[in-house]
Protein backbone atom coordinates (compact mmCIF):
# COMPACT_ATOMS: atom_id res chain seq x y z
CA UNK A 1 0.00 0.00 0.00
CA UNK A 2 2.82 2.20 0.55
CA UNK A 3 4.49 1.61 -2.49
CA UNK A 4 1.48 2.97 -4.45
CA UNK A 5 0.74 5.74 -2.26
CA UNK A 6 4.62 7.04 -3.28
CA UNK A 7 4.29 6.19 -6.66
CA UNK A 8 0.84 8.72 -6.85
CA UNK A 9 2.69 10.92 -4.65
CA UNK A 10 5.63 11.09 -6.84
CA UNK A 11 3.27 11.30 -9.95
CA UNK A 12 1.07 14.57 -8.13
CA UNK A 13 4.15 16.25 -6.89
CA UNK A 14 6.19 16.61 -10.22
CA UNK A 15 8.95 14.46 -8.89
CA UNK A 16 8.05 11.15 -11.31
CA UNK A 17 8.87 13.35 -14.13
CA UNK A 18 12.14 14.74 -12.56
CA UNK A 19 13.21 11.02 -12.07
CA UNK A 20 12.52 10.04 -15.68
CA UNK A 21 14.91 12.98 -16.46
CA UNK A 22 17.66 11.96 -14.10
CA UNK A 23 17.22 8.44 -15.16
CA UNK A 24 18.10 9.22 -18.97
CA UNK A 25 21.11 11.17 -18.22
CA UNK A 26 22.36 7.51 -16.73
CA UNK A 27 21.06 5.36 -19.67
CA UNK A 28 22.41 7.84 -22.20
CA UNK A 29 25.98 8.02 -20.56
CA UNK A 30 26.15 4.27 -21.39
CA UNK A 31 28.73 3.46 -18.01
CA UNK A 32 27.78 0.69 -16.07
CA UNK A 33 27.66 2.10 -12.16
CA UNK A 34 27.75 0.19 -9.35
CA UNK A 35 25.25 2.36 -7.39
CA UNK A 36 22.55 5.34 -9.07
CA UNK A 37 21.27 7.91 -7.13
CA UNK A 38 18.32 10.13 -6.91
CA UNK A 39 17.29 12.47 -4.94
CA UNK A 40 13.54 13.04 -3.76
CA UNK A 41 11.94 16.18 -2.58
CA UNK A 42 9.30 15.34 -0.23
CA UNK A 43 6.70 17.84 1.42
CA UNK A 44 6.10 16.74 4.38
CA UNK A 45 2.79 18.15 4.79
CA UNK A 46 1.35 16.91 1.31
CA UNK A 47 2.20 13.34 1.76
CA UNK A 48 0.96 13.44 5.18
CA UNK A 49 -2.22 14.86 3.68
CA UNK A 50 -2.40 11.99 0.80
CA UNK A 51 -1.49 9.52 3.87
CA UNK A 52 -0.21 9.49 7.30
CA UNK A 53 0.67 6.79 8.08
CA UNK A 54 3.59 7.13 5.40
CA UNK A 55 4.28 10.99 6.39
CA UNK A 56 4.71 9.74 9.53
CA UNK A 57 6.60 7.05 8.28
CA UNK A 58 9.35 9.30 6.72
CA UNK A 59 9.89 11.84 8.90
CA UNK A 60 11.00 9.32 11.79
CA UNK A 61 12.47 6.42 9.79
CA UNK A 62 13.86 8.26 7.16
CA UNK A 63 16.34 5.31 6.27
CA UNK A 64 13.72 2.62 5.97
CA UNK A 65 11.39 4.63 4.33
CA UNK A 66 13.67 5.17 1.35
CA UNK A 67 13.70 1.67 0.94
CA UNK A 68 10.24 1.79 -0.32
CA UNK A 69 10.56 4.72 -3.17
CA UNK A 70 13.53 2.20 -3.92
CA UNK A 71 11.38 -0.01 -4.60
CA UNK A 72 9.26 1.82 -6.46
CA UNK A 73 12.15 3.71 -8.74
CA UNK A 74 13.33 0.26 -9.71
CA UNK A 75 10.04 -1.08 -10.45
CA UNK A 76 9.41 2.13 -13.14
CA UNK A 77 12.71 2.19 -14.00
CA UNK A 78 12.05 -1.92 -15.31
CA UNK A 79 9.00 -0.88 -16.27
CA UNK A 80 9.73 1.50 -18.66
CA UNK A 81 13.33 0.59 -19.83
CA UNK A 82 14.53 3.75 -18.40
CA UNK A 83 18.14 2.66 -17.68
CA UNK A 84 19.53 -0.49 -19.99
CA UNK A 85 22.45 -0.85 -17.53
CA UNK A 86 21.01 -1.56 -13.99
CA UNK A 87 20.25 -4.92 -13.14
CA UNK A 88 19.78 -5.28 -9.11
CA UNK A 89 17.07 -2.93 -7.26
CA UNK A 90 20.53 -2.79 -4.42
CA UNK A 91 22.12 -0.75 -7.02
CA UNK A 92 19.54 2.41 -6.61
CA UNK A 93 20.54 5.03 -3.86
CA UNK A 94 17.48 6.75 -3.02
CA UNK A 95 18.12 10.35 -0.59
CA UNK A 96 14.86 11.75 0.43
CA UNK A 97 14.82 15.35 0.90
CA UNK A 98 12.05 17.25 2.84
CA UNK A 99 11.23 20.76 2.19
CA UNK A 100 10.18 21.62 5.95
CA UNK A 101 9.72 19.88 9.08
CA UNK A 102 6.77 20.34 11.41
CA UNK A 103 7.70 23.55 13.73
CA UNK A 104 7.22 21.79 16.08
CA UNK A 105 9.42 21.31 19.55
CA UNK A 106 10.20 17.55 19.07
CA UNK A 107 11.98 18.07 15.45
CA UNK A 108 14.47 20.85 16.86
CA UNK A 109 17.52 19.54 17.76
CA UNK A 110 19.82 21.52 20.07
CA UNK A 111 23.14 20.33 21.66
CA UNK A 112 22.99 22.75 24.68
CA UNK A 113 19.82 20.37 25.77
CA UNK A 114 19.37 17.57 27.16
CA UNK A 115 18.78 15.12 26.43
CA UNK A 116 20.43 14.69 22.91
CA UNK A 117 18.72 11.23 21.16
CA UNK A 118 21.59 11.47 18.14
CA UNK A 119 20.64 7.47 17.90
CA UNK A 120 17.17 7.96 16.65
CA UNK A 121 18.45 8.19 13.27
CA UNK A 122 15.28 10.70 12.02
CA UNK A 123 14.89 13.83 10.56
CA UNK A 124 16.03 17.03 13.04
CA UNK A 125 15.92 20.83 12.19
CA UNK A 126 18.89 22.60 13.74
CA UNK A 127 20.72 25.81 13.55
CA UNK A 128 23.24 27.95 14.46
CA UNK A 129 26.69 29.59 12.90
CA UNK A 130 29.49 28.41 10.95
CA UNK A 131 32.70 28.37 12.74
CA UNK A 132 35.16 25.96 10.70
CA UNK A 133 35.02 24.29 7.41
CA UNK A 134 37.48 21.80 6.14
CA UNK A 135 38.36 21.34 2.76
CA UNK A 136 36.40 19.37 -0.04
CA UNK A 137 37.33 15.79 -0.13
CA UNK A 138 36.33 12.47 -1.95
CA UNK A 139 33.95 10.13 0.11
CA UNK A 140 32.73 6.47 -1.07
CA UNK A 141 29.12 6.56 -2.08
CA UNK A 142 28.56 3.06 -3.51
CA UNK A 143 30.80 0.02 -3.89
CA UNK A 144 30.34 -3.31 -5.70
CA UNK A 145 31.81 -6.47 -4.02
CA UNK A 146 32.39 -10.07 -5.39
CA UNK A 147 33.20 -13.40 -4.07
CA UNK A 148 36.57 -14.31 -4.27
CA UNK A 149 35.40 -18.40 -4.44
CA UNK A 150 34.82 -18.45 -8.71
CA UNK A 151 32.07 -21.69 -8.74
CA UNK A 152 30.01 -19.28 -6.42
CA UNK A 153 27.27 -17.90 -8.61
CA UNK A 154 27.96 -14.13 -6.61
CA UNK A 155 31.28 -14.06 -8.23
CA UNK A 156 29.89 -11.77 -10.89
CA UNK A 157 26.86 -9.67 -11.24
CA UNK A 158 25.18 -7.09 -8.49
CA UNK A 159 24.41 -8.96 -5.74
CA UNK A 160 26.48 -7.39 -3.20
CA UNK A 161 26.15 -3.62 -3.14
CA UNK A 162 27.43 -1.15 0.10
CA UNK A 163 25.67 2.28 -0.14
CA UNK A 164 26.33 5.19 2.26
CA UNK A 165 24.25 5.59 4.67
CA UNK A 166 23.91 8.53 7.32
CA UNK A 167 26.49 8.96 9.82
CA UNK A 168 28.68 5.97 8.24
CA UNK A 169 32.03 6.13 8.32
CA UNK A 170 34.45 5.21 4.66
CA UNK A 171 35.39 2.10 6.41
CA UNK A 172 31.99 1.07 7.31
CA UNK A 173 31.07 1.48 3.76
CA UNK A 174 34.18 -0.09 2.44
CA UNK A 175 36.14 -2.75 4.46
CA UNK A 176 37.97 -5.99 3.28
CA UNK A 177 36.32 -8.17 5.83
CA UNK A 178 32.95 -8.90 4.37
CA UNK A 179 31.89 -12.68 3.68
CA UNK A 180 29.63 -14.24 0.80
CA UNK A 181 26.33 -15.31 2.60
CA UNK A 182 26.39 -18.27 0.33
CA UNK A 183 29.68 -20.12 0.40
CA UNK A 184 31.11 -18.20 3.66
CA UNK A 185 34.25 -16.47 1.01
CA UNK A 186 36.00 -13.31 1.63
CA UNK A 187 34.31 -11.21 -0.57
CA UNK A 188 36.48 -8.81 -2.75
CA UNK A 189 35.48 -4.99 -3.96
CA UNK A 190 35.39 -4.16 -8.07
CA UNK A 191 37.35 -1.14 -7.86
CA UNK A 192 36.31 -0.32 -11.39
CA UNK A 193 32.67 0.18 -10.12
CA UNK A 194 33.50 1.99 -7.17
CA UNK A 195 31.28 5.46 -7.10
CA UNK A 196 32.68 8.52 -5.33
CA UNK A 197 31.04 11.94 -3.92
CA UNK A 198 31.94 14.91 -2.59
CA UNK A 199 32.48 15.46 1.02
CA UNK A 200 32.81 18.78 3.33
CA UNK A 201 33.06 18.59 7.39
CA UNK A 202 31.67 21.98 8.75
CA UNK A 203 32.05 22.66 12.78
CA UNK A 204 28.72 24.76 14.07
CA UNK A 205 27.50 26.27 17.24
CA UNK A 206 24.68 27.79 18.86
CA UNK A 207 23.93 31.10 17.77
CA UNK A 208 24.25 31.99 21.42
CA UNK A 209 27.45 32.03 21.29
CA UNK A 210 27.40 35.06 19.65
CA UNK A 211 25.73 36.74 23.31
CA UNK A 212 28.68 35.03 24.54
CA UNK A 213 31.40 36.77 22.78
CA UNK A 214 30.44 40.12 23.71
CA UNK A 215 32.32 40.45 26.37
CA UNK A 216 29.43 41.67 28.86
CA UNK A 217 25.62 40.54 28.65
CA UNK A 218 22.24 41.59 30.46
CA UNK A 219 20.90 38.04 30.51
CA UNK A 220 21.79 36.53 33.73
CA UNK A 221 20.71 33.22 32.85
CA UNK A 222 23.48 30.37 32.24
CA UNK A 223 23.50 27.89 28.83
CA UNK A 224 25.76 25.57 27.75
CA UNK A 225 26.80 25.99 23.95
CA UNK A 226 28.87 23.09 22.14
CA UNK A 227 29.84 23.18 18.89
CA UNK A 228 28.74 20.03 16.28
CA UNK A 229 30.00 18.59 13.48
CA UNK A 230 27.80 18.88 10.14
CA UNK A 231 28.54 16.70 6.78
CA UNK A 232 27.68 18.35 3.33
CA UNK A 233 27.68 15.59 0.97
CA UNK A 234 27.72 15.74 -3.27
CA UNK A 235 25.67 18.72 -4.31
CA UNK A 236 25.32 20.61 -0.74
CA UNK A 237 29.42 20.79 -0.77
CA UNK A 238 30.17 24.71 -0.22
CA UNK A 239 26.77 25.88 0.26
CA UNK A 240 27.67 27.20 3.33
CA UNK A 241 30.25 29.83 3.94
CA UNK A 242 32.18 30.56 7.43
CA UNK A 243 30.77 32.98 10.21
CA UNK A 244 26.84 33.08 8.49
CA UNK A 245 24.01 31.57 10.40
CA UNK A 246 21.77 28.73 8.79
CA UNK A 247 19.04 26.07 9.57
CA UNK A 248 19.79 22.97 8.53
CA UNK A 249 17.51 19.67 8.24
CA UNK A 250 19.29 16.69 8.73
CA UNK A 251 19.91 12.75 10.49
CA UNK A 252 21.94 13.05 13.53
CA UNK A 253 23.99 10.20 14.01
CA UNK A 254 27.49 9.18 16.66
CA UNK A 255 31.02 8.49 14.49
CA UNK A 256 33.60 6.81 16.32
CA UNK A 257 37.11 7.77 16.07
CA UNK A 258 39.09 5.70 17.75
CA UNK A 259 38.15 5.61 21.74
CA UNK A 260 36.02 9.26 21.13
CA UNK A 261 32.85 9.30 19.94
CA UNK A 262 31.40 12.77 17.70
CA UNK A 263 28.09 13.84 17.79
CA UNK A 264 27.46 14.89 14.20
CA UNK A 265 24.45 15.68 11.33
CA UNK A 266 24.27 14.54 7.82
CA UNK A 267 22.59 17.30 6.10
CA UNK A 268 19.89 16.81 3.87
CA UNK A 269 18.77 20.76 3.24
CA UNK A 270 20.69 24.11 3.77
CA UNK A 271 18.99 27.50 4.16
CA UNK A 272 20.46 30.74 4.72
CA UNK A 273 18.34 32.57 8.22
CA UNK A 274 18.79 36.06 7.22
CA UNK A 275 18.29 39.07 10.12
CA UNK A 276 15.16 39.75 10.86
CA UNK A 277 15.26 43.61 9.57
CA UNK A 278 12.95 44.90 12.55
CA UNK A 279 11.60 48.74 11.50
CA UNK A 280 10.71 49.41 14.84
CA UNK A 281 11.18 52.97 16.14
CA UNK A 282 10.00 53.89 20.30
CA UNK A 283 6.92 56.55 20.41
CA UNK A 284 9.62 58.68 22.51
CA UNK A 285 12.55 58.69 19.67
CA UNK A 286 9.22 59.53 16.72
CA UNK A 287 8.22 62.11 19.20
CA UNK A 288 11.75 64.05 19.30
CA UNK A 289 12.24 63.26 15.94
CA UNK A 290 8.92 65.43 15.24
CA UNK A 291 9.60 68.37 18.05
CA UNK A 292 13.59 68.63 15.98
CA UNK A 293 11.93 68.45 12.37
CA UNK A 294 12.48 72.30 11.41
CA UNK A 295 16.51 71.25 11.63
CA UNK A 296 18.30 68.65 9.97
CA UNK A 297 20.93 68.23 12.34
CA UNK A 298 19.12 69.57 16.04
CA UNK A 299 17.58 65.09 16.15
CA UNK A 300 21.59 64.00 15.25
CA UNK A 301 22.81 66.07 17.67
CA UNK A 302 20.60 65.41 20.35
CA UNK A 303 20.79 61.59 20.02
CA UNK A 304 24.67 61.46 20.38
CA UNK A 305 24.46 64.14 23.06
CA UNK A 306 21.90 61.36 25.21
CA UNK A 307 23.45 58.12 23.96
CA UNK A 308 25.42 55.36 26.11
CA UNK A 309 23.98 57.63 29.41
CA UNK A 310 24.65 54.75 31.31
CA UNK A 311 28.23 54.60 30.77
CA UNK A 312 29.31 58.85 30.39
CA UNK A 313 27.14 61.81 31.15
CA UNK A 314 24.82 62.83 29.01
CA UNK A 315 26.72 65.96 27.06
CA UNK A 316 30.54 64.35 27.61
CA UNK A 317 32.32 62.66 24.43
CA UNK A 318 29.81 64.18 21.95
CA UNK A 319 32.12 63.94 19.13
CA UNK A 320 33.06 60.13 19.95
CA UNK A 321 29.45 58.96 20.50
CA UNK A 322 28.19 60.56 16.79
CA UNK A 323 31.00 58.38 15.24
CA UNK A 324 29.98 55.45 16.63
CA UNK A 325 26.41 55.96 16.03
CA UNK A 326 27.48 56.68 12.72
CA UNK A 327 29.55 53.14 12.34
CA UNK A 328 26.38 51.28 13.70
CA UNK A 329 24.18 52.76 11.42
CA UNK A 330 26.44 51.73 8.64
CA UNK A 331 26.69 47.82 9.49
CA UNK A 332 25.13 45.70 6.24
CA UNK A 333 26.02 41.77 5.77
CA UNK A 334 25.88 42.92 2.06
CA UNK A 335 29.52 42.65 0.01
CA UNK A 336 30.47 46.12 -1.48
CA UNK A 337 28.59 48.13 1.16
CA UNK A 338 30.15 51.12 2.72
CA UNK A 339 32.18 50.57 6.34
CA UNK A 340 33.11 52.83 8.82
CA UNK A 341 36.03 51.92 11.29
CA UNK A 342 36.68 53.86 14.20
CA UNK A 343 40.73 54.58 15.44
CA UNK A 344 40.23 56.49 18.93
CA UNK A 345 43.36 57.57 20.51
CA UNK A 346 42.83 58.62 24.15
CA UNK A 347 44.70 58.61 27.68
CA UNK A 348 41.66 57.45 29.40
CA UNK A 349 41.24 53.94 28.24
CA UNK A 350 38.89 52.93 30.58
CA UNK A 351 36.20 54.65 29.92
CA UNK A 352 36.67 54.57 26.14
CA UNK A 353 36.57 50.67 26.27
CA UNK A 354 33.16 50.73 28.85
CA UNK A 355 31.92 53.07 26.13
CA UNK A 356 32.85 50.75 23.22
CA UNK A 357 31.81 47.98 24.53
CA UNK A 358 28.45 49.17 25.45
CA UNK A 359 28.00 50.56 22.35
CA UNK A 360 29.01 47.04 20.59
CA UNK A 361 26.47 45.44 22.60
CA UNK A 362 23.51 46.89 20.49
CA UNK A 363 23.88 44.70 17.45
CA UNK A 364 23.53 41.01 17.18
CA UNK A 365 26.69 41.20 15.66
CA UNK A 366 29.19 42.59 18.08
CA UNK A 367 32.40 41.34 18.83
CA UNK A 368 35.04 41.78 21.38
CA UNK A 369 37.98 40.11 20.17
CA UNK A 370 39.88 38.24 22.96
CA UNK A 371 43.29 38.69 22.87
CA UNK A 372 43.85 34.72 23.42
CA UNK A 373 42.50 34.14 19.91
CA UNK A 374 42.75 34.77 16.27
CA UNK A 375 41.60 37.92 15.09
CA UNK A 376 41.54 36.57 10.82
CA UNK A 377 41.04 33.25 9.59
CA UNK A 378 43.52 30.31 10.42
CA UNK A 379 44.25 26.52 9.21
CA UNK A 380 44.67 23.66 11.40
CA UNK A 381 44.03 20.05 11.54
CA UNK A 382 40.01 18.39 11.60
CA UNK A 383 40.11 17.49 15.38
CA UNK A 384 37.93 14.43 13.63
CA UNK A 385 41.49 12.21 12.99
CA UNK A 386 40.88 12.65 8.85
CA UNK A 387 44.22 15.05 8.90
CA UNK A 388 42.81 17.16 6.56
CA UNK A 389 42.79 20.77 6.75
CA UNK A 390 40.14 22.72 8.07
CA UNK A 391 39.73 26.76 8.05
CA UNK A 392 38.42 28.07 11.74
CA UNK A 393 36.65 31.35 12.02
CA UNK A 394 37.68 34.09 14.36
CA UNK A 395 36.54 37.01 15.12
CA UNK A 396 36.35 39.13 12.39
CA UNK A 397 34.54 36.66 10.79
CA UNK A 398 32.06 36.07 13.45
CA UNK A 399 31.54 39.74 13.83
CA UNK A 400 29.82 39.77 10.27
CA UNK A 401 27.46 42.79 9.71
CA UNK A 402 28.59 44.22 12.73
CA UNK A 403 31.59 45.45 14.84
CA UNK A 404 34.16 43.84 15.32
CA UNK A 405 36.01 45.51 18.36
CA UNK A 406 39.87 44.71 19.02
CA UNK A 407 40.69 46.71 21.46
CA UNK A 408 44.10 48.96 22.03
CA UNK A 409 46.29 48.41 18.60
CA UNK A 410 49.23 49.20 20.05
CA UNK A 411 49.28 45.68 22.35
CA UNK A 412 49.07 43.74 18.68
CA UNK A 413 52.85 42.83 17.26
CA UNK A 414 53.78 44.13 13.87
CA UNK A 415 52.52 41.38 11.40
CA UNK A 416 49.46 41.37 12.88
CA UNK A 417 49.18 44.91 12.34
CA UNK A 418 50.35 44.62 8.46
CA UNK A 419 47.47 41.91 8.25
CA UNK A 420 44.83 44.10 9.52
CA UNK A 421 46.05 46.94 7.07
CA UNK A 422 45.30 44.74 4.48
CA UNK A 423 42.12 43.87 5.62
CA UNK A 424 41.16 47.44 5.84
CA UNK A 425 42.18 48.02 2.49
CA UNK A 426 41.00 44.87 0.44
CA UNK A 427 37.95 43.88 2.81
CA UNK A 428 39.43 40.17 2.34
CA UNK A 429 41.83 37.97 3.92
CA UNK A 430 43.58 35.02 2.03
CA UNK A 431 43.97 31.50 4.12
CA UNK A 432 46.90 29.81 2.72
CA UNK A 433 46.75 25.98 3.52
CA UNK A 434 50.25 23.88 2.47
CA UNK A 435 49.56 20.44 0.30
CA UNK A 436 51.94 18.66 1.91
CA UNK A 437 50.59 19.21 5.56
CA UNK A 438 47.19 18.04 4.90
CA UNK A 439 47.67 15.54 2.57
CA UNK A 440 46.51 17.46 -0.40
CA UNK A 441 48.45 17.42 -3.91
CA UNK A 442 48.63 20.96 -4.63
CA UNK A 443 49.11 24.06 -1.78
CA UNK A 444 45.30 26.23 -1.93
CA UNK A 445 44.33 29.16 -1.50
CA UNK A 446 41.12 30.33 0.10
CA UNK A 447 40.12 34.06 -0.01
CA UNK A 448 37.54 34.83 2.87
CA UNK A 449 35.72 38.68 2.69
CA UNK A 450 35.45 40.09 6.10
CA UNK A 451 32.53 42.18 6.61
CA UNK A 452 32.48 43.78 9.62
CA UNK A 453 33.35 47.38 11.24
CA UNK A 454 36.35 47.47 13.03
CA UNK A 455 36.55 49.55 16.24
CA UNK A 456 40.21 50.11 18.10
CA UNK A 457 41.42 52.77 20.64
CA UNK A 458 45.48 53.93 20.64
CA UNK A 459 46.85 54.62 24.43
CA UNK A 460 48.83 57.57 23.82
CA UNK A 461 50.30 57.10 27.37
CA UNK A 462 51.29 53.91 26.23
CA UNK A 463 53.93 55.65 23.88
CA UNK A 464 57.38 56.26 25.40
CA UNK A 465 56.92 59.42 24.74
CA UNK A 466 54.33 61.87 26.46
CA UNK A 467 52.21 63.81 23.79
CA UNK A 468 52.32 67.54 23.54
CA UNK A 469 50.10 69.13 25.52
CA UNK A 470 48.30 71.94 24.17
CA UNK A 471 44.78 73.89 24.47
CA UNK A 472 43.81 73.28 20.50
CA UNK A 473 44.24 68.92 20.62
CA UNK A 474 45.79 68.63 17.07
CA UNK A 475 46.59 65.61 15.57
CA UNK A 476 49.68 67.13 14.11
CA UNK A 477 50.99 67.59 17.73
CA UNK A 478 50.60 64.00 18.98
CA UNK A 479 52.88 60.80 18.80
CA UNK A 480 51.56 58.55 16.81
CA UNK A 481 55.23 56.55 16.52
CA UNK A 482 53.21 53.57 17.90
CA UNK A 483 51.09 52.82 14.78
CA UNK A 484 52.42 52.48 11.10
CA UNK A 485 50.63 55.90 9.22
CA UNK A 486 49.28 53.49 6.84
CA UNK A 487 47.29 51.70 9.28
CA UNK A 488 45.79 54.35 10.51
CA UNK A 489 45.09 56.16 7.07
CA UNK A 490 43.30 52.62 6.82
CA UNK A 491 40.53 53.25 9.25
CA UNK A 492 37.51 55.53 8.29
CA UNK A 493 37.93 58.29 10.96
CA UNK A 494 40.22 58.94 13.60
CA UNK A 495 39.03 60.94 17.36
CA UNK A 496 41.21 62.48 19.26
CA UNK A 497 39.98 62.35 22.97
CA UNK A 498 38.26 64.95 24.18
CA UNK A 499 38.99 64.69 28.21
CA UNK A 500 42.69 63.63 28.92
CA UNK A 501 43.04 61.25 31.67
CA UNK A 502 44.61 64.25 34.07
CA UNK A 503 41.41 66.84 32.91
CA UNK A 504 38.25 64.54 33.64
CA UNK A 505 35.26 66.53 33.93
CA UNK A 506 33.40 67.04 37.32
CA UNK A 507 30.34 65.68 35.83
CA UNK A 508 32.50 62.41 34.76
CA UNK A 509 33.65 62.14 38.44
CA UNK A 510 30.72 61.96 39.49
CA UNK A 511 29.15 59.80 37.51
CA UNK A 512 32.06 57.02 37.65
CA UNK A 513 31.69 57.53 41.27
CA UNK A 514 28.18 56.51 41.85
CA UNK A 515 27.99 53.89 39.06
CA UNK A 516 30.98 52.06 41.35
CA UNK A 517 28.93 52.60 44.79
CA UNK A 518 25.76 51.31 42.36
CA UNK A 519 26.10 49.67 38.95
CA UNK A 520 21.90 49.43 38.56
CA UNK A 521 21.56 53.12 39.26
CA UNK A 522 19.52 55.22 36.77
CA UNK A 523 21.47 58.33 36.91
CA UNK A 524 19.85 60.23 34.68
CA UNK A 525 15.81 61.13 33.87
CA UNK A 526 16.63 60.79 30.14
CA UNK A 527 18.00 57.11 30.45
CA UNK A 528 14.61 56.57 31.31
CA UNK A 529 13.27 57.46 28.52
CA UNK A 530 15.66 56.53 25.99
CA UNK A 531 16.48 52.75 27.42
CA UNK A 532 19.42 51.33 25.63
CA UNK A 533 16.71 48.78 23.89
CA UNK A 534 14.85 51.23 22.11
CA UNK A 535 18.88 52.72 20.70
CA UNK A 536 19.19 48.85 19.69
CA UNK A 537 15.78 48.86 17.75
Amino acid sequence: KMREIALVYLDRSGGLQKFVHDCKKYNDSKQSYAVYRFIISINPSDIAELDATLGNYILHNPIQAAQIFQSVCFIAIQTLSLIEQLQTEAQISILLKPTHLPPLPSYVLSLSAFPFNYASQRFYMSEGVVIAMGTVTKYTQGARFLCTEETCPFSEGFRYIRVHLPGATESATVRNDFVCSLCSSPLQEDMKFRVLGDKQMVEMIDAKVLNALKGYSNDKSHFRIQAFTVFLRDELVNKMKIGDHYKIIGIPACVQNGLQATACIEVNSVQLCKPSGSSFVSDNFKHLLSLTSSSCWRFTAILANIFASQIVPPGTYNTLKLTILLSLVQTCEKENTDYLDLLIVTSDTLVIDRLLNYSMCLLPRGIRHPPSSEIFPSVSKDKHGTGHASIQACSTVLAKGGICYIGDLSSYKKDKLELLQSVLESRTTTVFIPGKKYGEEADQQVTVSVQTNFWSFVDVDSSSKKPIHKDNFLIGQMDMSLIPHNLVDGFGLLIYNEFPSYQLSSPLVHHILKKAINPEAMLYKVSQQFRTEDYEE
